[in-house]
């Protein structure tokens, strides 16, 4: 047995930041657990290298069930090991639109609107030369656009103007929608995770323990408060005493994941399994929710040299109707073609093309993580419920027919050969084509969110100060938290929120 002022579970981009501001505090002692390895793979570290990351030992490589919509599963990644998916992912830094933030705020969680937010948002990052009104300066995080951009980057600015979409100088600062640079988490060529950023600088402080190769069994519960954990590390089994908050960072499957094994969550799902009901908590794992994703792709003239940062510089934020308040849409230029892996496009020559990704950026398809089994570390039942909302498949015809326009833009006619998907079986104005190439052509954004949902209301996992709701000493800090997923990638707002624990803890 162990025993530490605060018990960190996870160490993901939130475990990450938490670990780090709660051990510069002198007088609190830290434990964080990872489930998965201590160094990266080499090519973690490679910016152009990050898709080849998928299914190695980085990652949990989970599948969800069939979708209900579609009938087919989508293979989904998610990070493992130090830094988490910030290890793995594509390396956009990037805020949602202020509007994404402002209606958790209007749901009654006081403290999180966008205005609320944005301090711990500029907490995180370094971003020289933006406006410090809207932009951080001297956090752990360097973010910045692309350093030496891929030509045809430079191209989708042209491409923007020419089918509507205005381009803005910085379409990061959560103000903004248009069509901009993206930051990168890249510092001299290398990937910058959170685990480069916040947990290095502070691995030598003597009231830091991190423990890798850790699962986590369960957190341990008496006289309704959290006292630890046990976790296991091979076969040794070992139970680490939290005198002050058991904190969990271990992403939006494995919050809820532990919860629920904890004998926290709904009632009659935990009884169907076999786990001893210590707390009915029904929203424990519902609300799962991502991005839903697809690609136009393209043949290309002419050779597409290899970029050298990853693949994706550029980022826009439109609206698939006029009417509405806010964007609901995010495109993508990205400089290799991208599409799910059972659709590979046909290519006049093999791997030269490139791509308009496009995704529903406020999904309102709801789903949910349930165990598969009482074995920790077992795959759970993840069951996003794509396309469950009709009002998303209707975004997503948006967005298809706005890449399409974008892909067809002068800008692009240097570059631009053959539409090789969809291809010219699929007509804008056919409903039913669009329809059938979205369901085959999805694939997860990685931007799941929302299983452990904060809210104001009875049927919220965790309260305003992140706290779940009928337990003493135990919070939940990562992106289960998001009550409605933000309209961008969303390593970002991880961050923020993360930041924003650390405050609550230390204030406590």
């Amino acid at each position: 047995m162990t025993s530490h002022d605060f018990v960190v579970v996870g160490a993901g981009t939130a475990g990450c930041v938490l670990a780090s501001r709660l051990a510069q505090s002198a007088e609190a002692t830290v434990l964080l657990l990872e489930a998965g390895g201590r160094e990266p793979l080499d090519a973690a570290a490679e910016p152009t290298l990050w898709p080849s990351l998928q299914g190695t030992s980085m990652d949990w490589a989970g599948r969800s069930v069939a979708q209900a919509a579609t009938g087919t599963a989508v293979a989904w990644s998610r990070g493992r090991g130090l830094g988490g998916s910030s290890a793995i992912n594509g390396m956009c830094h990037l805020r949602g639109h202020r509007s994404s933030y402002d209606v958790w705020a209007e749901s009654g969680l006081t403290g999180w609107g966008f205005t609320d937010l944005l301090p711990y948002l500029k907490r995180s990052e370094n971003a020289e030369g933006r406006d410090p009104a809207v932009r951080g300066l001297g956090g752990p995080l360097t973010v910045r656009p692309a350093v030496h951009p891929h030509p045809l980057s430079e191209a989708a600015f042209g491409a923007a103007e020419e089918t509507g979409v205005p381009c803005v100088s910085d379409i990061n600062s959560g103000l903004d929608e248009g069509f901009g640079w993206a930051d990168l988490n890249i510092v001299d060529g290398r990937r910058q995770s959170a685990a480069d950023a916040y947990l290095r600088p502070v691995r030598g402080l003597p009231n830091l323990d991190v423990v890798t190769d850790a699962l986590v069994h369960r957190v341990r519960l008496g006289n309704g408060r959290a006292t630890g954990v046990d976790y296991s590390v091979g076969d040794v089994l070992f139970t680490a005493d939290c005198r002050s908050e058991v904190v969990l960072a271990a992403g939006t499957v494995g919050s809820a994941q532990l919860l629920l094994l904890s004998g926290i969550g709904p009632q009659s799902h935990l009884r169907e399994v076999g786990v001893e009901v210590l707390l009915d908590l029904p929203g424990v794992g519902e609300n799962l929710h991502d991005h839903p994703r697809s690609t136009v792709v393209y043949n290309a003239t002419r050779r597409v040299a290899p970029g050298l940062n990853n693949h994706a510089e550029t980022v826009g934020l439109v609206r698939s109707d006029a009417t509405l308040d806010a964007p609901d849409i995010q495109l993508q230029v990205v400089d290799i073609p991208y599409h799910a892996p059972a659709l590979p496009p046909r290519l006049s020559v093999p791997g030269r093309g490139f791509t308009i990704a496009f995704c529903a950026a406020t999904p309102r398809s709801r789903g949910s993580v349930r165990l598969a089994s009482t074995e920790p570390g077992a795959m759970p039942r993840l069951d996003p419920n794509y396309y469950g909302d009709s009002r998303d498949v209707e975004v997503m015809t948006a967005a298809l027919r706005i890449a399409r326009a974008m892909g067809r833009a002068p800008a692009f006619d240097p570059w631009r050969g053959e539409e090789a998907l969809p291809g010219p079986a699929v007509h804008d104005d056919d409903h039913g084509s669009v329809r059938d190439y979205l369901y085959r052509s999805l694939r997860t954004y990685f931007h799941h969110v929302g299983t452990c949902r904060m809210g104001a209301d009875d049927s919220a996992v965790v309260d305003g100060d992140l706290r779940v709701r009928g337990i003493d000493g135990l919070r939940v800090a990562d992106a289960s938290v998001m009550p409605s997923v933000v309209s961008a990638n969303t390593n970002a707002t991880v961050c923020g929120i993360a930041e924003r624990a650390a405050d609550l803890l230390l204030r406590r």
